[in-house]
């Protein structure tokens, strides 16, 4: 596997990993019991898109990936 590969994979997988704890909190919310707090799964889906854009940030900066041409 190229190196390309294994970060557009990590940033897919973090981007999963996102939505589904959001769901989580979703969930938790629609519930409407108190006995669990959204805040946990909240705060991860913040850390993890904060990783995101930064692993984001770097591929751009190696050159690992490449931004789209302008698209006109």
């Amino acid at each position: 596997m190229t190196t390309p590969f294994i970060v557009k994979l990590v940033l897919v997988l973090l981007l999963i990993f996102i939505m589904f704890n959001l769901a989580r909190a979703l969930f938790i919310l629609v519930k409407g019991e108190n006995k669990q707090s959204m805040a946990p799964f909240l705060g991860k889906r913040v850390l993890f898109s904060a990783i995101a854009v930064i692993l984001l940030l770097l591929a751009l900066g190696f050159g690992f990936i490449a931004p789209n041409p302008r698209p006109y």
